[in-house]
């Protein structure tokens, strides 16, 4: 009985992995090598905690809004404005299918997320890290992750 339970909460476990989590670590060592850190004056702390308060470190999460469009991604990127998702009006402004940005390989999102940063606003585009991350200490995101 207990073997059997156990097997069955390791199963949930790599469903819940391969469901689209990453590891904050293993997240900011791809936004380093992505050139993120002090990317129009954000810190990888800033990045982090925009991807928890987002999606929770989820990259296939997909949310949808009350005006009938979604947000994508571990960084909850609206189809309205930044990527097409053939169902809604949208004006895919970093010209990518929304389905991209739930992939494993981040490239296109943090591609996408690179132009909305840029863009007038900066990281303020996101309502959740306006209200969570904005002016507030950060370092701890960081903590245990060693970047080399």
């Amino acid at each position: 009985m207990m073997r059997a339970l156990l097997i069955s909460l390791v199963s949930c476990l790599v469903a819940i992995n391969q469901a689209g989590l990453i590891n904050r670590c293993d997240l900011a060592k791809v936004l380093h090598e992505e050139e993120l850190d002090a990317f129009e004056g954000y810190s990888l702390s800033d990045w982090l905690c925009l991807a928890f308060v987002e999606s929770n470190f989820n990259i296939s999460k997909v949310n949808e809004n009350t005006d009938g469009s979604f947000d994508y991604g571990i960084f909850q990127i609206n189809s309205r404005y930044w990527c097409n998702d053939h169902q809604s009006h949208s004006e895919n402004i970093c010209h990518v299918d929304c389905q991209e940005l739930l992939s494993p390989n981040l490239l296109s999102t943090i591609n996408c997320a690179k132009k909305i940063v840029s863009s007038a606003g900066g990281m303020r585009n996101w309502a959740a890290w306006r209200m969570h991350c904005a002016d507030r200490p950060l370092s701890y995101w960081m903590t245990g992750c060693h970047l080399g």
